[in-house]
């Protein structure tokens, strides 16, 4: 099959890969029929290359239909349509029965000291082959592959796999009281849709953003946006009667302007040989903080911070003084997907479309022109926000 490689930092490939088969009898597999470009995708392309390794094929947002099926399957058949969360869970642990999908404790990596296996996302998740193919294994898939109906195109479900929840989860830490106002940094795939469900649950939003095509499209939703000025933690408290917004959802995560040091450092870690580097990266290594300290600054006395945005350093300088004195609530975590399937299933399929599930994709392109897309994605080029490859 044809899949999305990695091949080095900064480089990928379409490539022929051997198919994937059912290893388990808890396992499917998928014919691919669409798969997204994620913003987390660009850590893998842009920075985390030591944890790689050459010919793994990336991508965690994918649906399709079902085209094998394991002996111990019992919720699916052939021909199924499904969308596949990009957490893998097996439902049934202690960690999955509290709702914390994302640290299932039987794919728990406990080698590597992190959560839950992730498809296509680095040996620090598993090594789990992705889904920017042709074709996917799903482990635990009565639970790991979610079932949706035949009428609606693919657009309508295929956020279900990772960045809708994700918004969602990020909202409901951020614990808005209710009609309050909700600050969002960051515009891209996640902004867009914490921006649409706050406005959905009523809230005010306020959308931060330096890419006016993104300002431009939030805006479309009752968003309040503002661009990313000098003067503009001020600008947001005095729209907020001088206190701040009383939550702020950091949709940005480690690759936020600003911070040069700080960038040079990630890139300059990736080039070291991938011994060292990964030691760099688990020890000493730093973000790009400026969304995340924005967001510290921003927010009112007593409010919460939520973080959805990827963060990777384990060295980062916080200000815990400022952070104490105001009493900040600080929420963050990989998204426990399977969690919020039931709250948002009907929402996607409503069919006035409240989220605008189908006004997201900005570019929608064969997989052979992945590669060219990660670029393009990477450099915010030609009004890119979302991109959904067709295998």
């Amino acid at each position: 099959m044809k899949a999305l490689t990695w091949q080095n930092t900064k480089k990928v490939e379409v490539k022929t890969v051997a198919d994937p088969v059912i290893q388990k009898p808890t396992d499917v597999v998928i014919r691919v029929t669409s798969a997204a470009i994620c913003g987390s995708d660009l850590h893998l392309f842009n920075v985390m290359g030591p944890f790689l390794a050459q010919d793994d094929v990336l991508g965690h947002e994918t649906m399709g239909v079902v085209e094998q099926v394991g002996g111990d399957v019992s919720k699916l058949s052939v021909g199924d349509r499904v969308v596949i969360p990009f957490v893998i869970a097996c439902g049934d642990c202690f960690m999955c029965n509290q709702g914390l999908t994302s640290q299932c404790e039987t794919t728990q990596n406990r080698d590597s000291g992190t959560g839950a296996s992730l498809y296509g996302f680095s040996e620090l998740y598993g090594s789990v082959p992705g889904g920017q193919a042709e074709k996917l294994r799903v482990p635990f898939a009565d639970f790991n592959a979610v079932k949706v109906g035949a009428d609606l195109p693919d657009e309508r479900y295929l956020f279900l796999s990772d960045i809708l929840p994700t918004a969602w989860q990020g909202v409901q830490y951020a614990d808005v009281p209710a009609g309050g106002t909700l600050a969002v940094i960051g515009l891209g795939p996640v902004g867009q849709f914490a921006s649409r469900i706050g406005r959905h649950l009523g809230f005010r939003v306020l959308g931060v953003d330096p890419v006016p095509e993104r300002r431009e499209m939030a805006a479309r939703y009752g968003v309040e946006v503002f661009d990313l000025a000098d003067d503009l933690v001020t600008t947001l408290r005095d729209a907020t009667d001088g206190r701040g917004p009383d939550s702020v959802v950091d949709a940005v995560g480690m690759e936020a302007h600003g911070n040069p040091g700080a960038a040079f450092t990630q890139y300059a870690a990736g080039l070291l040989p991938d011994k060292v580097a990964k030691k760099v990266f688990t020890t000493v290594g730093v973000d790009r903080l400026a969304a995340l300290h924005m967001a510290l600054d921003l927010v009112r006395r007593g409010g919460t911070v939520s973080v959805s945005g990827v963060y990777s350093g384990v060295a980062d300088p916080m200000p815990l003084m400022n952070m104490f004195d105001k009493q900040i609530q600080l929420r963050m975590g990989q998204c426990n997907v399977q969690r919020w399937i039931d709250d948002l299933l009907p929402l996607v399929e409503d069919p006035t479309d409240p989220l605008g599930v189908e006004d997201l994709v900005t570019h929608k392109v064969p997989l052979d022109r992945a590669p060219e897309m990660y670029e393009t994605f990477s450099a915010k080029d030609d009004g890119c926000i979302k991109v959904v490859l067709k295998p």
